[in-house]
Parts: C-alpha cells; structure tokens; sequence
C-alpha cells in the first residue's frame, strides 16, 4: 500500500506494489493525465514513469508551472541536437539547458557554415521528429560506459564533462536515434512539442572560459500549441520598441563608450535625474524605517574581502589587484559594500538596547563580467546597488524580516509592480563547501526565511543551491507590462559575516554576544532596475520619476522670455530643472520632439497666453487640455509629483 499526498492536502492510497506519476495522474482525471508533463515529488523534480516511494509529497506539474516549462524546454533542447546531428553529421555537442525562456546548445559546427538562414531547415526536422512521439527514455550507465559510448562517438566536450562526474551518478536519455549525457528530468515524449522557433545565435566559450575555443550557441523556444508561439512573437516585437538600450538613446539617458570601457556606463544628465528621482524616493522610504545612511569608498584593501570571504569565492574573477607604491599593498575595487559597512559596525561598542542598526547606502561596486555576457543595463562591470545591512538581535531576525518584506510591497506597490514572484534560495545539502558556516547557522537562517514569508502568507517556490555563499535569500521576480520576468530584489540572512569581522553587541545579561546580519536590496542595482523600468513602461515614466517633466513651447521667438519667466517661477516652487524649446521651429515640429523625448507636459505660449497669464497645456499621449493661469497649473501639478 503506497499513501501519497497531493497538492491542497488530498490523500490518495494505492493498493499496489510500486506507483508511477502517471499512474497518479490517471487516477484524478484522464485529460490531467493528457497535461501532467513531470512531478515534484518530496521535493525532487522528476519523469511520469518515476517509482513513486510510499508515504511521498507529490505535486503533479504542468506547462502552467515553471518547472513544467523548464522540463519541456529541456527535451526542447536534446530535439534541437537531434535535429542538428541529423542535418549536419558530424558536429559534436556540447551542453544545452533550459532558460528562463526557452533553450540553447552548444556546438562545435567544425568546419559547416551555421547562419540564421538556416533556422527554417531545423525548426522543420525539430516538428519532424517531434511528431514521432519518441519516448525520453532515463538510463543509468557506469562511467566506464559512459566514456566508451562518447569515445565511440568522437565527443571531447562530453567527455570532460564525465570526467567530472562521480562514478554512480551518471544518466543518458534516449529520445529516438539520440542519447545524451544529461540528468533530467524530460517530459514523457516529444508529441507534447507543436511549435519550434529558433531565436538567436552568438558565440560562447566552452565552459564560459575564454581559454576554451569558442562555438555557436543556437538559441530556440518552443510550445505546446502555435497560437502559443503567435502570442510570444507578437511579445518579442513589442519588447524589441521597448528594449532599453534603443529606448536609453533616443531619451539621452545612458550610453556605453569602447575607450571607458565595456560594461561601464555612462549616464547623461537625463539618466542622472532619473537615478536620483529613484534615489531620493527609496531615501524618504528608507528614512522613515529607521535607516541610517552611510557611504563608503569605491576600493579596499585586499585583506577586507579576505575577511569577508568574497575574495575567495569572487577573487580570482574579479579585476586584478590595485598596486600601490607601498611593497606588498593591494587593493581590490570594492565588489560588494557588506564588508565596508561591518566595519562601520566596529567603530565603537554596541548594546542590545540600539539594536536593530540599519544602514544603508547606494554604493557602486564592480564585477569583472566576461564581454560576451555583457548586456545594456542589464549585465555591467560597474554598477549601484540600493544596498542596506541590519544587524539585529537573533530574537529580532523574524520581525525585521517581515519589516523588510512589508518595504519590499510598499516601494513595489508605489511604483506599480503588483505582479511579482518569490523565491526561497537554499543551500544545496548535498554539496556543503560551497557555502561558509556550521549546520546549525544555516538552519536557524533557512527557517527564519520560511517562517517569515509563512506569516505573511506570501506564495513561495523554493530552490535548493541557489543560496549565496553565506547564507539563504528571499529573492523577488517582477513581471513586467509584457509578462517578462525580471529577477530583482533581495532579503538574505547571514550569521558568518559577523563572525568573520567579529561583530558583537552588549547583552542585558552584560555578556558580548553576536548580531545577526540582514542583507537587504530592493531595487538590486540601479543599473538594472532602470532597465526594467525603461521596458515595462516604454520610456513613459509617471509623472514623478521622469527624468524632465515640463517643457515650454514658445509659439514664435518673441514669446520666449515669457516662457522663461514661467519656467523660473515652476522652478521656484519645485527646483526642477524646465527646459524652453528656443529653436527657430515650427510649432509643430517642436510637439512632436517632446513627444518624442516623452516628456509628460508640454505647455505651449502665444499671444492670448502671454497676455492672460495663462499656458495651453498638451498631455504626452494624450494631447491637448486647453489653456489655464499658470498659478492653476502650479497647484494641479503639485498633486502630479507627490508618490510618498
């Protein structure tokens, strides 16, 4: 008798020896049986014909879940290699996963030509063999084997990826004529698979490493029906108007210089006053939560992040030390702000009656990225995080983790995102030294977490080994106006930084005890999130955040020192920066430019205005609102800018 517990606390039994997923799912619904594609079962992902263990948690997962997806595109992906091996004998494969959305491989191409005209030719042999509903079919196979079957095949790139395996651990999957070397899981045939379209394509070294030779990466998505794959490139065209990096042009907002150098932006006046309208925003928020703001320089000495444990993990690919005069001294560019704030921590003693201490800064740190995973915003060497670090109490930890989720709705709801995701990061139990800090640590951090979002009754998914190096995370997923996900904000529980910098705090029993550490960013970096914002809004920024919100039209020249006396006013009662259009230019010309840069009010002066005091006023997108006295429009746009 097998007794297995399903999704809302349903129980099921069965009265047999062994119970595979689809047996469970054919036991709830015949056309659930028809969708279910794999299964978390105790917490594992895993295949339909699964041997369920008795006494299991089981989650029956579909396309609608994202591990169901993630599944689809990894069977996606071995179709992808069974259609290039099939079309052009003789390349060899190197790794092709799953994605946020869709897949990719890896291929040595040899001595073929593979360009975008050749996407249709594959995207037909890939709905060819899918249409064979050819079975993914899980083989355990002994290294020895393993090595003998790729040696057979002529296949380096997997066979150095055996060597690094463990003996026992090693599975192939067989979908028709091709096997791969691959640990699942996959759904249960490729019939599931209707619509295929390849993406992209670029290089990548092998391994990411830039020692290794470089092949093609072919980038692809696919779906359970065409309607689905209609919807998704009608969604790429849009994101493609949308894309920040077009947008951040045309709006003068950033731009990227090959002799500053790759990944280091630059931001121009216009992208400035956007940074700092978010900056001033989240400082008000910041400050009424109890934050203190500090600063600290852009390089420390070596010895810092030794301490802190970043240069371990992040030493040997981080830009290379900074040589001073002095024998011996190096310093590093700061690649994280942690560190610099515990030693803020350590200038004097502390005491259980000022805990929690929250400081906060937006500090500019930098990662040396590689250049071919460098992406507008989105992916720097140089880059401000809204960083923030409390040290707390360990009988404090769970309030000030909910305080910290309560701000995470407040800034997020402020500005418009309601449709985000979360997710507990864990550290992998069966690989330990990746990670600092005893069991114990760990566990008190991981069921803080828990507890908290429990409490809130936030909907969470969980994932083991996605944990930073020190502790576990709340991690926050916003989708955009689009449905793109966006990884973006952070909560993480630390107990080992304080212990590395020997952080401690006066108890009431007057004994030195040890804080616990809360590594908090809301916004991620600000590189970043502006990206997202340039995305989800299409450069139309609210009123509040956009970088200029007024510009006056002078209707012929005569009109323009009109204009800049209104201007001065504005800026009297908002220190704003106005700008007034004083080209020799049409009118017209003049509305549609603004238009253009998307700036929110366009007020427009002429005769009758400059006699009565008055501005007609056009609206971004929305056109003309007809002419009021400029005291009117003062007070209607006070209402306009105030979010907090």
């Amino acid at each position: 008798m097998i007794t297995l517990k399903l999704a809302s606390n349903i129980q099921k039994t069965f009265h047999q020896e062994s119970v595979s997923i689809q047996d469970v799912a054919e036991s709830i619904s015949t056309s659930l049986a028809k969708e279910v594609l794999v299964a978390n079962v105790n917490g594992q992902i895993i295949d339909l014909n699964y041997a369920i263990p008795n006494e299991a948690k089981v989650n029956l997962l579909t396309w609608k879940d994202d591990e169901g997806k993630n599944a689809f595109w990894h069977t996606s992906a071995h179709l992808l290699g069974a259609a290039l091996q099939e079309l052009y004998p003789g390349v060899q494969l190197g790794t092709g996963p799953a994605i946020d959305n869709g897949f990719y491989y890896d291929v040595d191409f040899g001595e073929c030509k593979f360009t975008k005209a050749d996407f249709n030719k594959v995207e037909n042999k890939m709905l060819e063999l899918a249409q064979k509903k050819s079975l993914n079919n899980r083989r355990e196979v002994a290294k020895t084997l393993a090595i003998d079957f790729f040696k057979q095949h002529y296949n380096p790139y997997k066979l150095e990826l055996i060597e690094g395996l463990s003996t026992g651990s090693i599975t192939f999957y067989e979908t028709g004529n091709f096997t791969d070397l691959c640990a699942g899981p996959h759904i249960p045939n490729t019939s599931f698979i209707k619509a295929v379209k390849l993406t992209a394509i670029s290089g990548a070294y092998w391994r990411a490493n830039e020692k290794n030779k470089m092949l093609t990466r072919v980038y692809g998505i696919s779906f359970p029906k065409k309607a689905e794959l209609d919807l998704y490139l009608e969604s790429l065209e849009k994101a493609k108007q949308r894309d920040h990096r077009k947008l951040g042009k045309e709006l003068e907002l950033f731009y990227f210089d090959e002799q500053v150098g790759m990944g280091l932006p630059l931001w121009a006046p216009k992208g400035e006053a956007l940074r700092q309208n978010l900056i001033g925003f989240l400082k008000k928020i910041q400050m009424r939560a109890g934050y203190q703001h500090v600063a600290s320089p852009h390089i420390g000495k070596k010895e810092l992040y030794v301490t802190s444990g970043h240069y371990d993990k992040y030493g040997h690919d981080a830009f290379q030390p900074i040589k001073t005069p002095a024998e011996n001294e190096e310093f590093f560019l700061k690649p994280m702000n942690c560190p610099h704030h515990c030693k803020i921590y350590t200038t004097k003693q502390r005491s259980y009656k000022e805990m929690p201490i929250k400081y906060a800064e937006f500090g500019t740190v930098y990662r040396y990225e590689k250049s071919g995973e460098l992406h507008g915003l989105t992916r720097v060497r140089g880059f401000t995080q809204d960083d923030a670090h409390i040290y707390c109490r360990p009988d404090q930890l769970k309030e000030e983790f909910l305080k910290v989720i309560d701000l995470v709705n407040l800034v997020y709801g402020k500005l418009g995102f309601t449709d985000f995701q979360t997710q507990i990061s864990l550290r992998d139990s069966t690989d330990k030294e990746k990670y600092l800090g005893t069991d114990e640590m760990w566990s008190l951090a991981e069921n803080a977490i828990i507890e908290a979002t429990q409490e809130r009754g936030m909907k969470t998914t969980t994932k083991a080994g996605e944990a930073a190096f020190y502790g576990p995370k709340l991690d926050f997923m916003i989708r955009d106006a689009i449905g793109r996900k966006w990884q973006i904000g952070t909560i993480q529980v630390d107990y080992m930084m304080p212990e590395n910098f020997d952080l401690t705090y006066t108890g009431i029993d007057n004994v030195q005890h040890r804080p616990v550490m809360i590594h908090r960013a809301l916004f991620g970096s600000m590189e970043r999130f502006i990206a997202l914002l340039i995305e989800h809004t299409g450069g139309n920024f609210p009123v509040w955040l956009a970088p200029t919100k007024i510009i006056l039209l002078p209707i012929a020249s005569k009109y323009i020192s009109y204009c800049k006396k209104i201007a001065t006013q504005i800026n009297e009662e908002f220190d704003l920066q106005i700008e007034v259009d004083e080209r020799e230019e049409k009118i017209g010309r003049k509305i549609r430019d603004a238009e253009t840069q998307k700036i929110p009010f366009m007020l427009i002066a002429g005769e009758k205005e400059s006699q009565e005091n008055k501005v007609s006023i056009r609206v971004h997108g929305e056109g003309d609102k007809g002419a009021i006295l400029v005291s009117e429009f003062i007070e209607n746009f006070r209402k306009q800018i105030k979010i907090i």
